[in-house]
């Protein structure tokens, strides 16, 4: 490292030894060599056409592998039109570092002048700022430390900083990092391993905060007799165990709705039991006792009445209830039933019958939901944006551990295609489907010339109803006006193969087959768009969508 080395090379030389192999983004003058020495450093750079895609395409990627992935922006606007996507993952924790230009503190002049700091405060981001360039690398390194516990975070680089000489003393590899467990008390431990002897229909909850601790949980479980269940954004953390009943909440089946509504226990293990997860506070049912255990202590009780709340790490507070209950001895609950896992196992969504509202020209959107699920191979991701529609391919279509990406935290429609992408950069050995309605593909279309150009393995699948759907379907029954929010029949199959899609207009079982069909046997090396033009009801969504309106 010479003297002639600029801190913004250093930077990006320094993030890509820590580990960083991803980076997401949009190049200007305010980020240009930072994220060329990223590449350089050997990490991989995906070029979106939108901030707001590039930092979905990260977060998603991040919650696929739990690693931090990076984002790098230019400076106000650049950093403005990300902020949507900031918001995402700050509410939904995800681990995330956002590398942006910043003005030169004394250019008031600058177009780009922004009070930065306090708009990413507001966004909810852990804020870092270079400094000086003496400090700047080892600033960089706290912030990158800080995302990959668990935080979204954003690294303010000013102009003058990025350009200065970086002192070889300060690109040095500095103090070393120190890694603080979580362990549950003693105390907790044994309050919680009480409630699990005496519970006699005890529930194990899971959330993103249990994706790494799946092993320990289901032992916890086998030990308790407890059945499985997980909030949505966790869907398919215990995917193939016999005992699990899926989502809880407003996508729970009627058979889950019932178990979780009889349970005496529920332990959340990293969830936050918020409306969509209790549905509307509805599960679990009244006389259930629930404990919460989440390393955050602020997470704990935020959302609804927890009896006990248990600050630890997820993995090892399940450990310790292991041991605990290893020592104590005593039968699990009698609850596991051989008629019980039958029940379970015949109790999917797509087991329920519904009636078929296709006709002629329009699909019934579970019809083609279940007819993409049969086509395509059972080890995916899908990533799903938010509408009216949202429920069928999160109920319909199944997901395994690390398959399902819901960026809603937010309620923000039109990031589902980018989440999708993200999602396949990082699992490019699996099929990818993004679930979109046609008002969010609208709103972020451009980047499926990101998708072409990476040459990922695809599905697009688009709800379209020519509207937003949910607007129409909660307005219009009380006979408010809708032509607001709806629009004439586009056939956006056409502009997909304008991106350089492969794409088809669904009208009907057949038409999915032959579509998807057709791909699977090509080379999957882009994306395929399959336009869905769909009937429309009101989904059980509207009721929690529109409940604070």
């Amino acid at each position: 490292m010479g003297s002639d080395e600029q801190v913004a090379g250093a930077i990006g030389r320094r993030l890509a030894e820590l580990g960083v192999t991803d980076v997401f983004g949009v190049v200007g003058s305010g980020n240009f060599h930072v994220t060329n020495a990223l590449v350089a450093g050997g990490a991989s750079f995906v070029a979106a056409r939108h901030e707001a895609g590039a930092t979905v395409m990260a977060d998603a990627h991040s919650r696929v592998t739990g690693r931090p992935a990076v984002v790098s922006v230019h400076q106000g606007p650049g950093l403005t039109n990300a902020v949507t996507g900031i918001v995402e993952a700050a509410k939904s924790r995800t681990p995330l570092l956002v590398l942006t230009g910043a003005t030169a503190l004394p250019d008031v002049t600058s177009n780009f002048v922004l009070d930065q700091t306090a708009l990413l405060r507001a966004a909810g981001a852990v804020v870092e700022t270079a400094t000086t360039p003496a400090t700047a690398v080892q600033e960089a390194v706290r912030a990158y430390r800080r995302a990959r516990d668990g935080n979204t975070v954003v690294l303010q680089l000013p102009l003058d900083v990025q350009d200065a000489p970086c002192p070889p003393a300060a690109a040095a590899p500095g103090p070393p990092e120190v890694l603080v467990e979580s362990e549950p008390s003693a105390e907790a431990v044994t309050r919680l391993a009480d409630l699990l002897a005496g519970a006699r229909r005890p529930v194990l909850l899971g959330g993103r905060g249990a994706r790494n601790a799946r092993g320990p949980i289901e032992e916890l479980a086998d030990a308790t007799g407890a059945l499985l269940a997980t909030s949505a954004v966790a869907r398919g953390l215990f995917a193939g165990n016999p005992w699990s009943v899926d989502v809880s909440g407003g996508f729970a089946t009627p058979t889950a709705a019932e178990l979780l509504g009889g349970a005496d226990l529920l332990v959340s293990f990293g969830a936050s039991l918020n409306q969509w997860t209790t549905r509307g506070g509805s599960l679990p049912g009244p006389g259930t006792t629930v404990v919460q255990v989440d390393r955050d202590p602020a997470a704990i009780g935020v959302h609804r009445g927890v009896e006990l709340g248990v600050v630890g790490d997820t993995g090892r507070t399940a450990r310790a209830l292991l041991t605990e209950l290893a020592r104590r001895g005593g039968p699990p609950s009698a609850q596991r039933t051989p008629e019980l896992k039958a029940r379970i196992a015949g109790g999917r969504w797509r087991d329920v019958p519904y009636p078929d509202t296709g006709t002629d020209t329009l699909i019934d959107p579970r019809t083609v939901t279940i007819a993409l699920d049969d086509l395509l191979p059972a080890d995916r991701t899908l990533a799903v944006d938010g509408g009216n529609f949202v429920g069928y391919p999160s109920m319909f279509l199944d997901v395994g551990q690390d398959g399902f990406v819901m960026p809603l935290a937010f309620q923000s429609i039109g990031l589902g295609l980018a989440a999708g992408i993200g999602a396949a950069v990082a699992r490019p050995d699996r099929v990818t489907v993004a679930a979109v309605g046609d008002g969010g593909f609208m709103m972020s279309l451009v980047e499926l010339d990101t998708a072409v150009r990476a040459r990922l393995p695809l599905v697009v699948l688009v709800y379209d109803d020519a509207a937003y759907g949910a607007e129409v379907q909660h307005f219009g029954p009380s006979g408010h006006p809708t032509d607001l929010v709806e629009f004439p029949d586009t056939d956006l199959a056409a502009i997909a193969r304008g991106f350089g899609c492969d794409a088809a207009v669904v009208r009907s079982v057949p038409d999915v087959t032959a579509a998807v069909t057709g791909w699977l046997a090509g080379p999957r090396d882009r994306p395929l768009v399959l336009d869905a033009k769909i009937t429309a009801f009101p989904s059980w969504v509207l009721a929690h969508s529109f409940e604070d309106h």
